[in-house]
């Protein structure tokens, strides 16, 4: 077989893509373009690795910072400037409040709030009230001034036995809401959500200490009142209309505020509530002759009504009606709700406050007994 033959059989071409026999000049000029070829092969691909080298590297470089970011958030230094006030609402978690707090410029980074709450172990210990910070903040001295003991509050007590318009001309002096507010609140009973058996706010407004938030409506303040009256009522089990010793809730409350009144201290309290039963169940009914309704129905104070008081056509007049008033004359506290369903034992049907310095009471089981407390009263000044 000849070299033609065989350069077909091995499908062998020449430098312009025909078969056949090449010549030495035309196999050298082949060497030089496959040579050229493979140049060319080698560098392209070194010049994308180059380009891809510095695409990696550059994204790599962001990447990092990017990274560095997400692990190490951007924060300010020191305990910042001005005044910014932060207010906490009920149901928010640290994430809400790390937003809030970058959003009005306290801290840095919403990032850097959590990781400094999360470090100082106070993740959830974040308590509803309202705060006062500074813009530019590090996140660590924004946890330390969102402590408890930085929260804004206005820290009211209102004493045992006030009358209900005593008690809003207090909230409105101490927490700087207008008087007309509450007194518009107040006659909301259904809004301040009053028990069922309550006619009004008096006697329900619950005397004790309250920490108000600064935006607390006067609305949202009496009715923090109802629910601690409510509280202390279900304790005593005072609900609906069951009644306790024959008198319903209310008049239970009703009797309360009396004792309230009447009362110097509250270890007379349950003689007093005493003295009111046997008046409520003596045969032939008896009147109860309470001074301290008198007072209230002519919007006076004090527990000696005069001969001119007396003449009042008012239903809280227990001089001249039978029973008890329409309603409490006063907001009592748990002392004395707990006379009123725990009254001592005894026949008693007077009491007289002997000794008006020292509010010492004394109590008359007959008409004899009692004239001679008043003799008492009246040679200690009364």
């Amino acid at each position: 077989m000849n070299d033609l033959d065989m350069d077909f059989l091995l499908g062998a071409e020449d430098d312009e893509g025909r078969s056949g026999r090449r010549s030495k000049g035309s196999v050298k000029r082949g060497r030089r373009r496959r040579r050229r070829r493979n140049r060319g092969g080698f560098l392209a691909p070194l010049l994308a690795f180059i380009v891809l080298a510095g695409i990696l590297g550059g994204g790599g470089y962001y990447g990092y910072l990017w990274i560095s970011d997400a692990l190490v958030p951007k924060d300010f230094s020191g305990e910042g400037s001005g005044e910014v006030m932060i207010e906490i609402k009920d149901g928010q978690n640290a994430v809400d409040v790390a937003e809030e707090l970058e959003r009005q410029g306290v801290v840095a980074s919403a990032k850097a709030f959590t990781n400094a709450i999360t470090n100082a172990g106070k993740s959830g210990s974040l308590q509803p009230g309202t705060y006062t910070l500074r813009k530019g903040m590090s996140a660590a001295a924004a946890v330390a001034m969102l402590g408890s003991d930085n929260r804004m509050l206005v820290k009211v007590t209102i004493p045992e036995g006030k009358r209900l318009s005593d008690t809003i001309t207090l909230l409105a002096k101490q927490t700087g809401k207008p008087e007309k507010a509450f007194q518009a609140a107040a006659k909301d009973t259904k809004g301040l959500e009053l028990p069922s058996y309550a006619k009004s706010l008096e006697g329900y407004a619950f005397p004790s200490t309250y920490e108000f938030q600064p935006k607390t409506t006067p609305a949202e303040m009496l009715g923090q009142m109802v629910e601690r009256y409510k509280q202390t009522a279900d304790q005593y089990g005072l609900k609906g209309p069951t009644k306790h010793g024959g008198y319903t809730p209310a008049q239970i409350i009703t009797i309360a505020s009396i004792v309230q009144a009447e009362a110097g201290r509250s270890e007379d309290m349950p003689k007093i509530a005493r003295v009111i039963y046997n008046r409520l169940s003596s045969q032939p009914p008896r009147k109860l002759e309470m001074d301290s309704t008198v007072m209230y129905a002519l919007n006076k104070y004090g527990t000696k009504a005069s001969h001119a008081d007396l003449n009042t056509t008012s239903k809280y007049n227990t001089y001249k009606y039978l029973g008890l008033p329409p309603s409490p004359i006063a907001n009592p506290g748990e002392h004395a709700i707990d006379a009123a369903l725990n009254p001592e034992k005894g026949n008693w049907l007077w009491f007289v406050a002997t000794d008006p310095k020292s509010k010492v009471t004394k109590f008359a089981s007959t008409e004899a007994e009692f004239q001679a407390l008043l003799t008492e009263y009246r040679a200690n000044g009364g």
